[in-house]
């Protein structure tokens, strides 16, 4: 009915000549007193041929229109569909299609070139920065530098930049068309150690508890992907645990499901729903001033990348627990 009222509005100056000049042929016999069959047989006949050529119209219009409307979703990307004009008018609006395509085809790549300008710019300056961060650790670890007093808290900002520096080339390259995902078969166990190896001097130094059961499972993954997850996360228990513990280990309700749980400050219950929102640092990153409501974020777009799931559940005081769902690869016991 929609498209048949769009026909009527299309054509309501042919209709509204044609009420003219049917009206001549009955108004002019009247004038002159001549019988109306004078010219009711030729008003009858034009009202068929009227009739006709009003049909194949609109079946002229309604293939148009429904080629019209499915070119929408390829109309982004090519100008293939385009129907054939059937009059200089419809050239003229086929050529401002074809003017306004070019120009957006122009400007995604004149874009996608200073994107990839950018990304090259960042990632060379993040690798070029490891190189005075690796120099300074080197000072920090050597004779001289054992007998000042802050080497730990300057051992422990320096792996705090390390982390940032990671953080940002990680965001880099989630912002790449070819972002280098690598599935092998791995060992969870020896993705689990890794991390925690990085992190054992930030145990011993904050004196908190790791209990870690071995989880015995492999997993299909990208390996460097899935470690640089675990690391954020693991990095957010210790920056929010002041004492206590961080357990990790697979849950026992959930099949195919990794725990992370601290016993930290824990999140706001109004915080939960937003965690995982890109810059959104909450109640504890606001106080922290340290944060940078980065992390979850990308740890969430790449375990959907990886084809997994995470989800967080927290109590004010009483510590968090990290769920990451594995379920989308079949887990096999050792």
């Amino acid at each position: 009915m929609k498209t048949f009222y769009l026909f009527l509005k299309s054509k309501r100056t042919t209709l509204l000549l044609w009420l003219i000049v049917t009206g001549i042929f009955f108004l002019v016999p009247m004038l002159y007193d001549m019988p109306l069959y004078a010219t009711g047989y030729a008003s009858i006949l034009a009202l068929v041929c009227l009739l006709i050529g009003f049909l194949l119209s609109y079946a002229r219009f309604c293939k148009k229109h429904q080629t019209l409307k499915q070119m929408q979703k390829s109309v982004l990307y090519n100008l293939d569909a385009l129907p054939e004009p059937k009059d200089p008018v419809e050239q003229d609006y086929i050529d401002l299609i074809t003017l306004l395509f070019n120009e957006k085809q122009h400007f995604i790549t004149k874009k996608e070139e200073e994107w990839k300008e950018t990304i090259d710019y960042y990632t060379l300056w993040a690798h070029q920065i490891k190189t005075p961060i690796a120099a300074m650790r080197l000072l920090l670890q050597s004779d001289d530098a054992s007998g000042i007093p802050e080497t730990k808290e300057l051992a422990a900002e320096l792996f705090s930049i390390e982390q940032y520096v990671e953080m940002a080339l990680q965001f880099l390259r989630l912002g790449s068309s070819s972002t280098d995902y690598r599935f092998v078969s791995c060992e969870l166990d020896d993705i689990l150690r890794g991390v925690i190896r990085k992190f054992a001097p930030v145990f011993i130094r904050k004196k908190i508890s790791l209990q870690y059961e071995p989880v015995c499972h492999q997993i299909t993954t990208d390996e460097k992907w899935l470690s640089f997850v675990l690391e954020q996360i693991l990095s957010n228990a210790l920056k929010y645990t002041k004492k206590g513990f961080i357990r990790i280990y697979m849950d026992e309700h959930q099949e195919n499901t990794l725990v992370i749980e601290d016993s930290g400050i824990g999140i706001n219950p109004e915080d939960l729903p937003r965690i995982f929102e890109k810059g959104y640092t909450g109640f504890n990153g606001r106080r922290d001033k340290r944060a940078s409501g980065i992390g979850l974020y990308l740890c969430k777009r790449i375990l959907t990348n990886l084809s997994f799931g995470i989800s967080i559940t927290s109590s004010p005081g009483e510590g968090t627990k990290v769920f990451l769902d594995f379920s989308q690869y079949h887990l096999t016991a050792d």
